[in-house]
């Protein structure tokens, strides 16, 4: 149990190797500075409060009266004592406001050229964006190379907050903030592919979510750094989390992300769909099991082909057309009982990403959407599955 307590004081932190450890693990170039201010300014509160609570217990024993006595009076002074007590401690308050201060600038301060990364915060995830349309909930940097964060908000305030690193930025919607650091230690792979296959089929059997905490590696087989939210932003304040990823090289983080550019040609659409479903943050929104408590927007089972009652009192078909405006442009008709609070994906997905989600959805409904709409929609992104088509879309959606 006593080995509980120093954890307990830093709550949301990574592990650590030691067990007596106030802080996680150091991971960035800011740790050693941020501990050190700390520390210094932890002990010399408890200096002066040791020195304090002896100086309250010695004075109470030593001019205690017995009752009914008449207090002394007390009309000297000592201008030694109250100059050390009084100057002495400024000096001290002054050396922690230069080195907090330096720590400040430091953190504020961007250096020219580093690796700049998208963040786009919302309720209740993380949406890193990496460029040709590779937008993950895991945050992947380079060791070594100081990484900048564009961080913006899609509804309310939230705040990123690295532990690892020791750095934390508030997201305000409405406008970029920004956050730099520099990561030191590369996670590992602890993995192989053969096992993350097993593993991924394994919970496909069973439709569950990848579990980080209880695996502490991610899908692709590496050991992460925490990420959480620390502003309360609404019911599910808690699960908003995610993990980084702190790779050897820039040819890695880069071989990574051409990973997740697009569906390979052996992975069928639904398939995809469900790892966007996954990526993309859709699951903190919308369920796929019919379940309705707890989520913001309507479930996606047996949407597909069902008749949608509209906030306006209109009823609409969700076919194929229906899913992919929801998806682009999900103010345009918002489902009865729900507020127009999903996010536009514009220019976020590429046709087949959009082709992918859909039939992801169709599949999770015995009626489906069916009909001529559902064989056109096959045929025209079957067609458009080579690099070069993909290539090509994703273009035209960044003109969009």
């Amino acid at each position: 149990m006593l080995n509980m307590i120093p954890a307990a004081i830093m709550p949301l932190a990574d592990y650590t190797d030691s067990k007596l450890s106030f802080f996680p693990e150091s991971a960035s170039t800011f740790s050693s500075d941020s501990d050190w201010i700390f520390y210094f300014i932890s002990i010399v509160a408890l200096i002066f409060f040791i020195a304090i609570v002896i100086a309250l217990f010695g004075f109470t024993v030593k001019y205690k009266k017995a009752k009914g006595m008449a207090a002394e009076s007390q009309t000297d002074h000592n201008t030694t004592i109250e100059l050390v007590w009084s100057i002495g401690p400024s000096f001290l308050l002054i050396v922690m406001f230069y080195f907090g201060a330096q720590g400040y600038l430091a953190h504020r301060t961007i250096p020219e050229g580093s690796y700049e990364l998208g963040v786009d915060a919302y309720k209740w995830g993380w949406g890193i964006n990496y460029g040709k349309f590779v937008i993950h909930p895991e945050l992947h940097v380079v060791a070594g190379e100081p990484t900048k964060l564009t961080m913006t908000s899609s509804d309310v305030i939230h705040s990123l907050y690295i532990p690892a690193f020791r750095v934390k930025k508030d997201i305000v919607p409405g406008r970029y903030n920004y956050m730099w650091f520099k990561a030191t230690k590369p996670s590992e792979k602890v993995v192989t592919d053969e096992e993350l296959e097993q593993l991924a089929a394994k919970d496909a059997e069973t439709n569950a979510s990848w579990n980080y905490d209880e695996r502490q590696f991610t899908p692709d087989g590496y050991t992460f750094y925490d990420l959480y939210c620390t502003e309360y932003c609404g019911t599910n304040h808690s699960e908003m989390q995610t993990v980084v990823v702190v790779h050897e090289t820039r040819a890695d983080l880069d071989a990574w992300i051409k990973k997740y550019s697009k569906r390979a040609s052996t992975e069928s659409p639904a398939s995809y769909g469900q790892k966007l479903y996954e990526r993309r943050g859709c699951k903190t929104c919308h369920s796929i099991d019919g379940t309705k408590v707890g989520y913001v927007g309507p479930t996606w089972k047996d949407l597909a082909g069902a008749s949608r009652p509209l906030a306006n009192g209109d009823e609409v078909l969700a076919d194929e057309n229906y899913l992919r405006e929801s998806i682009l442009n999900p103010k345009a008709k918002i489902a009865a009982g729900y507020q127009p609070v999903m996010p536009s994906y514009k220019g976020q997905l590429t046709d087949d990403d959009i082709y992918s989600l859909v039939e992801y959805i169709k599949s999770l409904s015995e009626s489906g959407s069916g009909g001529e709409a559902e064989a056109d929609a096959g045929e025209g992104t079957e067609e458009d599955t080579s690099p070069k088509a993909n290539d090509e879309q994703a273009g035209d959606e960044a003109a969009q």
